[in-house]
């Protein structure tokens, strides 16, 4: 028997299938948004705790704790990598079905601003990194070469300069935006606050280009107020739950993470009111109550964050040995095979702000635009009054807080701020150690630590004290970038060994071109 059709187009085509003409480009958006916010363990593992904003006793928390590859570290390279380039394609992919389209202009431009959004994450953690070349795939470029670190910050602030001018609030805007439900006018400033936040990063290595961009920012308007905050909001019922909230609900992160000592100490030493609006200790005694997932205490004053690079496996660095020790969390006598909770006593993030599944997901923020600003003004550039930008951004972090969770858990009273506020004036002896020590705690405390990890090395603030411990990645000093995915040697060798080449050896000690001493 045989037989033979003339009809394989007909087929072999999906008729349910899409097409470009068909598609709303705007769907793009708001994946893209929502998958670049959504880090989790992209950032917890390493870099919440190279900054010493978290610390954890648990094992494979020890690949950013202690500086030792544990449970699959190498496979966590990747994932800032991985992550910020899959909501860069969304992106690419949105901007090609709007090219030439005059009615989508808005959405072309603000996929720029995003784009440069993605990849400042993308080159501040690894350094050279494909982008002139990135997204061309179906043109056939499928090994695209990695662009300098230098190169890539100058594409940078061209494309924002170029983006915002274009922007126009009286054509159509975006329609399926998270930040800003399409507002033109807040895309303008998120524009201009990260063009700020780019040209801050060459203060070592480009002061001049650096004041030229951030005085155009600032000319320009940044943002005015924690309404302009970037953020996205995560949906759990429709499966986009937070990713941060869900790796702090596995029962072993849940009852090992917790605040570091560097962040609570320096954060009561300055009376600081976020103590209670983010850290609490359990309300329950042993291992038992310290797994189970309800509010705990959070009175300010029972307040104590874990030292960074202790473990429970019972040696020298077991935490029982660390200095001021507060004592183990006893079982619970009237809980059956209960046992102790050795970081019982040490504040954990609140169950009711970070273990939101539908928690805020906080990008960029007027808090941290305003730091930068008061910086540059300290630097001697044309940004305004340094002292006025500092109680803005002192305000605004404190502000910032209740945007993480719906129920405004973390919400500080407008008197406290107030307080606080009037007790720390900007100070032009202490300015820079300031600013960027306030950056660290706002950034830290929104969960933004790939943003802290890269402003502790451009400021170097907060002094940190490296982690010592037994086999370690790198010793006698704190990591200064991640090393590439394992996998480029294999899927791009050529263009990987001559990044490595120009850059420096593919580890955890060479610095990015931005992070030169």
């Amino acid at each position: 028997m045989s037989s033979c059709t003339k009809k394989f187009d007909d087929i072999n085509t999906d008729p349910n299938k899409t097409t470009a003409a068909l598609f709303n480009p705007n769907f793009l958006m708001s994946q893209a948004e929502f998958q670049f916010s959504n880090t989790g363990y992209d950032q917890l593992l390493f870099q919440s705790m190279w900054v010493q904003g978290l610390s954890s006793t648990y094992d494979y928390y020890g690949n950013g704790d202690k500086y030792t590859l544990r449970g699959s570290g190498t496979g966590y390279y990747s994932r800032t990598w991985n992550t910020s380039y899959g909501a860069l394609t969304l992106i690419d992919e949105m901007k090609n079905l709007v090219k030439g389209n005059a009615s989508y202009t808005n959405l072309d431009n603000c996929g720029t601003i995003l784009r440069v959004l993605f990849m400042q994450r993308i080159t501040d953690l690894y350094g050279d990194a494909p982008y002139s070349q990135e997204g061309q795939a179906k043109a056939g470029i499928t090994s695209p070469v990695f662009d300098t670190q230098q190169a890539i910050y100058t594409s940078m602030l061209s494309q924002l300069a170029t983006a915002i001018t274009a922007l126009d609030a009286a054509k159509a805007v975006p329609t399926a935006d998270l930040f800003y439900s399409g507002n033109v006018a807040q895309w303008k400033k998120l524009g201009y606050s990260l063009m700020l936040r780019v040209a801050m990063r060459l203060t070592k290595v480009d002061p001049a280009t650096a004041q030229k961009y951030a005085e155009m920012a600032y000319a320009g308007g940044t943002m005015s107020a924690v309404a302009d905050n970037a953020k996205a909001q995560a949906d759990y019922s429709n499966s986009n739950g937070n990713a941060n909230a869900a790796a702090l609900l596995v029962p072993d992160d849940f009852r090992e993470v917790r605040w570091s000592q560097t962040l609570i100490s320096y954060l009561k030493a300055n009376s600081d009111p976020r103590v209670s609006a983010i850290a609490e200790i359990s309300s329950g005694t042993g291992k038992a109550a310290n797994e189970t997932q309800v509010a705990g205490i959070n009175t300010a004053s029972l307040q104590i964050g874990m030292p960074n690079g202790y473990d429970q496996a019972g040696g020298t660095t077991d935490i029982s040995k660390a200095p001021n020790y507060p004592g183990t969390s006893p079982a619970d006598p009237t809980v059956s095979g209960d046992a102790a909770a050795p970081d019982g006593k040490y504040s954990r993030p609140r169950f009711a702000v970070y273990d939101d599944r539908n928690m805020n997901n906080i990008m960029l923020t007027y808090g941290q635009t305003e730091l930068l600003l008061a910086e540059a003004s300290t630097r001697g550039w044309n940004t305004g009054v340094a002292a006025t930008h500092f109680a803005n951004a002192l305000a605004a972090d404190i502000q910032a807080l209740a945007q993480l969770n719906t129920s405004a858990a973390a919400t500080v009273s407008a008197g406290d701020i107030a307080t606080y506020v009037a007790a720390h004036p900007l100070l032009p002896a202490t300015a820079l150690q300031q600013i960027n020590m306030e950056y660290w705690v706002a950034s830290s405390t929104t969960f933004d630590f790939n943003e802290t990890f890269a402003n502790w090395r451009r400021s170097g603030y907060p002094v940190l004290t490296p982690v010592t411990y037994a086999g370690q990645y790198i010793t006698g000093q704190v990591p200064r970038r991640m090393p590439y995915p394992i996998t480029l040697p294999q899927t791009n060798g050529a263009n990987y060994n001559a990044a490595v080449a120009h850059q420096g050896t593919d580890n955890f000690a060479t610095r990015v071109w931005w992070d030169k001493q």
